[in-house]
């Protein structure tokens, strides 16, 4: 498998770009602010052909770059449902406004061809299988991506803002909950192999075992302790 990642914007969002090998289709996952130049320099120099964006929640950090990356390539958006209305409005997913210089840069608004992930789901898109796991907590749609585990290679996961390394997506936003942050972690992220290799929507890579040994959000569910405060990680 290729994963090319890169953290991009003012909010350094990790973009990534995963293919089963170079030279062949790709998916592309949370293209947010300032993205879409990385985006076409790892397509060029891996020749990969995008045929999906996935996304792991739609707060702007992660989704600026959507309509301009879709539209170049001409490739669905996926989205879950209580998060699509962020594509469209992103100062109401944050409370507040975030500025017009930074506004003026967006491209803000819906591709043309959007599609709705459910929890559960597994998609097969260029090639790779990817489950998709409902994880609110940061915001009311956030979801997780995880490719299978085989006899070469651990599976991944990606995170988005549920987990860091070291840390936690922020709960403080509009949609934010602690308890179902908590929840989420101990649903999605508890029951995964040590070996998973966890990718975040911040930060560096990775593992479960890693953070289940040492983040202490983790160690607190994986013991069953009750709710703690969140940090104020991401956008």
């Amino acid at each position: 498998m290729l994963i090319a990642g890169f953290p991009a914007g003012a909010w350094g969002t990790n973009c990534y770009v995963v293919a089963p090998a170079a030279g062949e289709e790709c998916v592309i996952i949370d293209p947010g602010h300032q993205a879409a130049q990385g985006v076409e320099e790892t397509l060029k120099k891996h020749r990969l052909k995008p045929v999906a964006v996935v996304l792991t929640h739609g707060h702007i950090d992660h989704v600026a770059s959507v309509v301009p990356v879709c539209g170049a390539h001409d490739v669905p958006a996926w989205i879950h449902p209580a998060d699509r209305y962020m594509m469209s409005d992103p100062e109401k997913a944050l409370g507040r406004s975030i500025g017009m210089p930074l506004m003026g840069e967006l491209t803000v608004g819906e591709p043309d061809d959007v599609h709705e992930l459910t929890d559960g789901a597994e998609l097969r898109l260029a090639g790779l299988d990817l489950t998709v796991a409902h994880a609110p907590g940061h915001t009311k749609g956030s979801v997780t991506f995880r490719t299978p585990e085989t006899s070469e290679i651990p599976s991944v996961f990606f995170s988005g803002d549920l987990l860091f390394a070291g840390s936690i997506g922020r709960t403080d936003l509009p949609g934010g909950d602690m308890d179902e942050m908590l929840q989420s972690l101990a649903r999605v992220c508890l029951p995964l192999d040590n070996s998973t290799v966890v990718l975040s929507g911040h930060g560096p890579q990775t593992t479960i075992g890693q953070e289940r040994a040492t983040n202490p959000y983790l160690r607190q569910v994986a013991a069953g302790l009750g709710s703690v405060e969140a940090p104020r990680r991401g956008m």
